[in-house]
């Protein structure tokens, strides 16, 4: 059973909630701005559904709600932070700040953050150099439930690459995609639906292709994008090794199969070599490389040709990436957000933990 929430009702709990567990005004609020976006974009897996795992979390004594986020090397043009095991949620747009800064004055900012925590969608925060006029660009690595091309072994995480491009009067160009044939929220919602995965999407622990939505729990693996080899999954292992090499060896995180599992109740692996979970951000100035108003018109230019593009029979017309996140949000601010019922439940669960009022359905 599916019931709407509106978008206020669900920002006003969130910030409830994330202050219930201590944590400053400003914070609170950021993380829910980052967390709700995810809902707004129809990214269902990384909205307000994963709120419950930052608590518990909490409960564990592995996030801390109101953490001392600081830069620990750092150049003209780079940084790297440490996020002192905060919510991911307020790291991340702490760390993409100080890289749009540094972009501002060095015409790029590169910034490598440790010791943080789930950073919900990479779009929020490559989206924050677009209100400079400027170029984002956010990963992530993550709990490794991906086998490598070949592997049976659950090595990486979904570790999603965000691109945000500027534009001038046409939308901008967003690209936020996990390096997974699917990401892992899509499997739990599945989950909840008692759904059956498509090929290509997870393996059993032997390797075979399955369509068990609960397949990891007996063992099995996520696949790198493209399913197999034969469809290219060597790429797709290629691109979350590149997100798990920028985001943590580059950072001093933990890498690989040592990256911290998101649900609070898996162990903690052991022999970790770095701290926390990794992050890597870039924000990069137009008019570094080019006057800023001949780029501008040359998006729009290129934007409208695709859109232009011949279709296949059939099919409406050629997206852009970021257009369907970007209707998406247009619906949603207007008539709600939609929530599952255990994602209901779970709201409930967390009203009378924290006697925070359940907001009503429209």
């Amino acid at each position: 059973m599916t019931r709407t929430y509106s978008y206020e009702s669900l920002v006003a709990f969130s910030k409830a909630v994330f202050a219930a567990i201590g944590a400053p005004e400003a914070d609170a609020a950021l993380a829910t701005e980052v967390l709700l976006s995810a809902d707004l974009r129809g990214v269902d897996s990384h909205g307000i559904a994963r709120l419950s795992g930052y608590v518990r979390l909490w409960d564990a004594q592995r996030v801390k709600a109101a953490p001392e986020v600081r830069v620990i090397h750092e150049t003209p043009s780079t940084a790297t932070v440490d996020g002192d095991s905060g919510l991911g949620l307020v790291v991340a747009p702490r760390a993409m700040a100080i890289a749009i800064e540094k972009a501002r004055n060095a015409g790029t900012g590169w910034v490598s953050v440790q010791n943080s925590n789930h950073f919900g969608i990479a779009g929020y925060h490559a989206m924050m150099a677009l209100e400079h006029g400027m170029i984002g660009i956010a990963m992530t690595n993550a709990s490794p439930l991906v086998a490598p091309t070949f592997s049976i072994e659950r090595l990486l995480g979904t570790n999603p690459i965000c691109v945000a491009v500027p534009a001038g009067e046409e939308p901008p160009f967003v690209a936020d995609m996990a390096t997974t044939t699917a990401a892992n929220g899509k499997l739990e919602i599945l989950q909840r639906k008692n759904g059956v995965a498509p090929l290509g999407w997870i393996q059993d622990k032997v390797g075979q292709p399955a369509t068990d939505p609960h397949e990891l729990k007996a063992g099995g693996a996520l696949l790198p994008l493209g399913g197999d080899r034969e469809h290219g999954s060597h790429k797709g292992y290629a691109l979350g090794a590149i997100v798990d090499i920028f985001s943590a060896v580059l950072s001093g995180a933990n890498y690989g199969p040592w990256v911290p599992p998101f649900p609070a109740y898996v162990p903690m692996p052991t022999g970790m070599p770095g701290k926390g979970i990794g992050h890597f951000f870039g924000a990069m100035r137009v008019d570094a490389f080019r006057p800023a108003a001949e780029f501008l018109q040359h998006m729009d230019q290129w934007i409208r040709r695709f859109r232009e593009a011949k279709t296949i029979e059939g099919q409406e017309r050629v997206i852009i990436p970021g257009d369907p996140e970007r209707e998406i949000e247009a619906v949603r601010r207007a008539q709600g957000i939609p929530l599952l019922g255990p994602v209901v439940d779970d709201l409930a669960y967390l009203s009378e933990k924290f006697g925070v009022a359940l907001p009503g359905a429209l």
